[in-house]
């Protein structure tokens, strides 16, 4: 079966001064994908999604997001996108459902829809009756949920997810990822970082980066056959840990990740 292409990068390189952050990686990501972009501190995932995301130019190479070109249309792209970080992204000073319309209004949908789609998420996230409390009085685990609700509340082909789970209990990450997993049945594809390797076994494809480099690409069931390896976590610990070559404390300085 042939699968839509919705994110398309060849060669992609990203130089700051003399150090290369992203070294030639290429890769797919198709319509509805849970993909997985896995690495250790410093190997350059941070640096790989700011460009896919339309922050950051890439030195040279293609890199097309959504049908929109990086270097050329990266406001485009972000309007044809979601993203979600770990670092709460939602304004703690508006209520729920404040938030909720304020980012509609960015998103560029008009008043009706956002009426509408408003009062069903609050439905969805059974926050009706919270409403018109402050986010702040929220407890992190749901804060999550509903950042992500709002990455995706504007219906858009990719919604990026760096870290989204880190912090909170084991309960709240399993259903977070059934929120994932309905987002995805959608057929928005879900582009995910996660320093937890049991939810790199929740997605279809994983890749896992070092140095810079992709250094490997594939499922989950097929990368622990390929490195007779029991789960994910033991593949990564052994293709990414031993090449790495530089400490978190110079990635932390050059503001890689």
């Amino acid at each position: 079966m042939n699968r839509k292409t919705v994110i398309r990068v060849r060669d992609l390189v990203k130089k700051f001064g003399s150090f290369v952050a992203n070294d030639r990686l290429s890769f797919d990501v198709y319509e509805g994908e849970i993909f997985g972009f896995l690495g250790a501190n410093g190997a350059g995932k941070t640096t790989a999604i700011r460009i896919l995301t339309g922050l950051l130019e890439p030195t040279s190479g293609e890199v097309m997001v959504a049908g929109f070109d990086a270097c050329r249309q990266p406001e485009e792209i972000k309007r044809n996108i979601g993203y979600m970080c770990q670092k709460f992204s939602l304004y703690e000073d508006l209520t729920i459902r404040e938030n909720i319309m304020l980012y509609g209004g960015i998103y560029g949908l008009d008043r009706k829809t956002i009426k509408e789609r408003t009062e069903r998420l609050l439905d969805k996230l059974r926050f009706r009756e919270y409403g018109d409390r402050l986010i702040s009085a929220l407890p992190l685990g749901l804060k999550q949920k509903l950042a992500f609700s709002v990455a995706v509340f504007h219906e858009p082909r990719i919604v990026f997810l760096d870290e989204p789970t880190g912090g909170v209990d084991p309960l709240t990450r399993r259903q977070f990822w059934e929120m994932i997993y309905e987002t995805a049945s959608a057929g928005i594809t879900v582009f995910v970082t996660t320093h937890y390797m049991d939810e790199a076994e929740y997605c279809d494809r994983i890749s896992i980066m070092s140095d810079g480099r992709i250094v490997a690409l594939d499922t989950p069931s097929e990368l622990k056959r390929k490195y007779d390896a029991g789960s994910v976590e033991d593949v990564f610990v052994k293709i990414a840990r031993p090449g790495m070559k530089y400490s978190q404390e110079t990635a932390d300085i050059n503001g890689l990740g």
